[in-house]
């Protein structure tokens, strides 16, 4: 497969006719970006980790990297390697003791497990081409904390 890596831009609202909907921007490296429209709490979760805001509490994806730590096991990588009827795919890679494991997961939940772990996100080429836009295409996107303020 061959991949890009991308850099996560930021979590913003988009308009869109039936309302605003989050969506996380990915710059490719061809100056493009792969929006990927993706759930407020994920958005949430992807904003904190990218501003390496930690909450009272565990969420979600910070329980998961502290069982993924308690365990051994190091998050190395994120792949996004397939668009389907408009769904992206993807696929987490970790390593525990010089074996490497991929699991299937939603972008949304790579990106945000990713970013903590400090982790390269790629897209695969193919589906950058498909589904990356021109920074003109892109709907108006408002800053998510700029959104909930």
């Amino acid at each position: 497969m061959a991949a890009v890596d991308v850099i996560v831009r930021g979590v913003f609202f988009t308009a869109m006719p039936g309302g605003a909907v989050p969506a996380v921007l990915l710059d490719l490296s061809d100056g493009r970006s792969l929006p990927i429209y993706i759930g407020l709490w994920e958005a949430i979760s992807i904003n904190n980790a990218l501003n390496h805001e930690l909450l009272p509490r565990p969420g979600t994806h910070d329980l998961f990297m502290a069982m993924l730590e308690s365990y051994g096991i190091r998050v190395t990588g994120l792949q996004i390697d397939e668009l389907k009827d408009g769904v992206f795919y993807g696929r987490l890679i970790s390593t525990k003791g010089g074996t490497e494991e991929s699991l299937d997961c939603r972008p949304s939940d790579g990106i945000a497990i990713a970013l903590r772990a400090g982790a390269p996100i790629s897209v695969d080429l193919e589906v950058a081409e498909q589904a990356g836009v021109d920074e003109g295409s892109l709907p108006d996107c408002i800053d998510l904390a700029a959104y909930l303020s």
